[in-house]
């Protein structure tokens, strides 16, 4: 009988031991309290040790470590047979623990996506090994992922090097927070340093009913705090398919740090198992070392000493050569703010190699961000007026919020001593005005110039922006070309911003000789007028593929030689030749009449942005042009034909955003 209850005993512990297991196996839940014989898909650098922690990363730079769930989950279904909710609940605890004084890596990402091969499509190196720069943003992707971000990188936004946030489909997060947790008891938040090397609980809960997307974060040693961290408002039906892969992608940079997972819970059709923490396998132990005697520790301190005395002169020598101008007002423009040691590294110390632009306000530099790998662009501008700058990085960080895809996106600024330095999105083909007359460049035909015409973001800045935005120096070598050649004004060195229905309070004549409107010598007050005025010049700069202020060499101004071919009645003479008559002849002819228009010298007769756009697009019909001398900055502003516009918004189909104006099929 003893033999038999001893026997009914060990089956019993056998059953019991073999329960997370089970789980782990079930189509819609499963539970890990460690790792051991757990059924996971390993990629790159993941493994399972043999105490079960499973390490996805480790302190080498440039990798990527990934583990998911081996059988995939029923998501979406869409069968009439079966029905399939989408909420779900996991927790899990991570831990980063960063190589010894040194922190970084990239951060850890609960994902949810249609597979768990990501070859050729998730790339180390800023991407969380879940995207790559030509797929990052699109819609087919189908991923969910909840990041735990330790770097900043300008081209996600991100708002810290310690932050969590809900990707769907592309690494700027929809919503993203400080790593902090509330503390019931004491009513607040509290900040976590996910880079700490201490364990932390993570849960992620997402209700189908309410369409509600929640994540708690909190230390291991307290249960789930009330509040969540992020909670967000998503239809996940939109973006997760009928069968799903969840687990985890992580990814180290040029700092590295070990991620690791101790323990894992998830479940499709109701709350996540609760892991118990005490059967959590440990995190690695930094061996001790012996204590030294006191020989030793008299020579190490006389080592030490000597080492205190050049450090301390090798850092300041080194702090003095980064040294930036730093002021309290600028803690609210931090996420906009580079520092000089990152830039002076991207740009390879400003070296004369890397200058890819230069101009009366500073060179342009070519560079490479060692956190993220990102090109970008770093102008310096010399600015040595201490009155208004705050004022004017105001506006700088304000001009940064701009998102149009043909504006050159601003993504921060940095100062030191008596320069400024504004980085910019990087744009491989350069600017426009090297195409139109360089002949290192290929020439641009006539759909080229047509769709970079089309595409100026001036409608954007000047009526569908928060508030009214000013460039003040539109011209070609201001519009840069990305990689398909396609246009993205630039240089917000001179914009100036007001509110809608204000006027604006510019005094100063700033801007390009052939690109300024007759009215600012005389007031020197930039409005949306004068801006249209130096876009009409553009306009027949990109026709006419001469520059405005030299015509063949002449000095005709290039608003007065296309206007005396229109009074001869052979506008189409201006044309460039290189097109060598391959153009639309109506476009052609169509562009420079409004480039015309757009440089009459009376502002009230110019076209606003919206009715360039509209007579560009067809939806109104151009009015016939006055025959005398009306247009240009030299012009007679007492012109017999002078009339307003002829033309008001009022009496014309509303055209919505610049983004419905720009058809693909002309």
């Amino acid at each position: 009988m003893a033999m038999y209850l001893r026997s009914l005993h060990l089956l019993i512990l056998l059953y019991v031991s073999n329960i997370p297991l089970a789980f782990a196996q079930d189509e819609n839940q499963f539970i890990y309290n460690g790792f051991k014989q757990a059924k996971l898909h390993l990629d790159g650098t993941a493994v399972i040790h043999s105490n079960g922690l499973l390490q996805l990363t480790n302190i080498s730079s440039q990798q990527v470590g990934r583990a998911f769930y081996q059988f995939p989950i029923k998501f979406n279904t869409t069968s009439p047979t079966l029905t399939s909710s989408l909420s779900f609940s996991t927790n899990f605890v991570f831990a980063i623990v960063p190589k010894a004084q040194n922190p970084g890596g990239h951060g850890i990402a609960f994902t949810i996506g249609p597979s768990t091969d990501f070859t050729g499509r998730g790339l180390a190196n800023g991407y969380l090994g879940l995207f790559n720069s030509s797929n990052n943003g699109h819609p087919e992707n189908h991923i969910l992922a909840i990041e735990l971000d330790t770097v900043v990188n300008p081209e996600f936004r991100d708002i810290n090097i310690n932050h969590v946030g809900i990707d769907v489909n592309d690494l700027k997060s929809v919503e993203s927070a400080p790593a902090t947790y509330f503390n019931d008891k004491e009513g607040k938040n509290i900040s976590l340093e996910l880079t700490s090397g201490n364990p932390m609980h993570l849960w992620i809960d997402y209700n189908e009913a309410e369409k509600l997307l929640n994540v708690t974060l909190a230390p291991t040693r307290i249960p789930k705090p009330n509040r969540p961290l992020l909670s967000r408002h998503v239809d996940l039906s939109q973006y997760l398919l009928e069968s799903m892969y969840v687990g985890f992608s992580s990814t180290t940079g040029t700092l590295a740090s070990y991620h690791y997972i101790l323990g894992w819970s998830f479940n499709k059709s109701g709350p996540s198992q609760s892991l118990e923490i005490s059967r959590l396998p440990p995190l690695p132990r930094q061996g001790k070392r012996a204590k030294p005697g006191p020989v030793i520790i008299t020579s190490l301190i006389a080592v030490a000493l000597v080492l205190i005395n050049t450090i301390g002169v090798a850092y300041i020598l080194r702090r003095k050569k980064y040294e930036e101008i730093r002021e309290d007002w600028e803690e609210e423009y931090g996420p906009h703010r580079f520092t000089y040691k990152s830039l002076h590294k991207a740009t390879k110390g400003f070296k004369d190699t890397e200058i890819i632009g230069e101009g009366g306000f500073g060179k342009v530099y070519m560079g490479i961000l060692a956190s993220s790998n990102v090109q970008i662009a770093v102008k310096r501008v010399s600015h040595d007026s201490k009155q208004g700058m705050k004022e004017f990085v105001a506006e700088i960080v304000s001009m940064g919020r701009l998102r149009h895809r043909n504006l050159v996106q601003l993504l921060g600024y940095c100062r030191r001593r008596g320069e400024l330095l504004l980085v910019y999105d990087y744009m491989p083909n350069g600017s426009l005005d090297k195409f139109l007359y360089s002949n290192e460049n290929p020439n641009l035909n006539w759909f080229q110039r047509f769709r970079i015409i089309r595409g100026a973001g001036l409608l954007y800045l000047h009526e569908e922006w928060e508030q009214v935005v000013l460039h003040r120096d539109v011209k070609a070598s201001n519009v840069l070309l990305d990689a398909e050649l396609n246009g993205r004004l630039g240089d917000f060195g001179l914009a100036r911003l007001h509110d809608h229905g204000t006027n604006p309070q510019t005094t100063h004549v700033v801007g390009t000789v052939g690109y300024l409107a007759p009215e600012l010598t005389r007031t020197g007050m930039a409005t949306t007028c004068s801006d249209v005025f130096a876009f009409g010049a553009f306009m027949l700069e990109v026709a006419c593929g001469r520059k405005p202020t030299d015509v063949q060499a002449q000095g005709v101004i290039l608003v007065d030689w296309v206007s005396e071919c229109w009074r001869r009645d052979a506008i189409l003479d201006a044309s460039d030749p290189r097109l060598e008559g391959n153009n639309v002849v109506e476009e052609m002819e169509l562009v420079l009449k409004i480039g015309l228009f757009c440089s009459h010298a009376i502002p009230t007769a110019r076209p606003t942005m919206r009715q360039v756009m509209q007579l560009l697009d067809g939806d109104v019909d151009l009015p016939e042009l006055p025959r005398d001398n009306a247009f240009g900055a030299f012009a007679s502003s007492e012109s017999s034909d002078f009339m307003p516009f002829p033309f008001t918004l009022a009496s014309t189909p509303s055209m919505g955003s610049t983004d419905s104006i720009l058809k693909s099929g002309r």
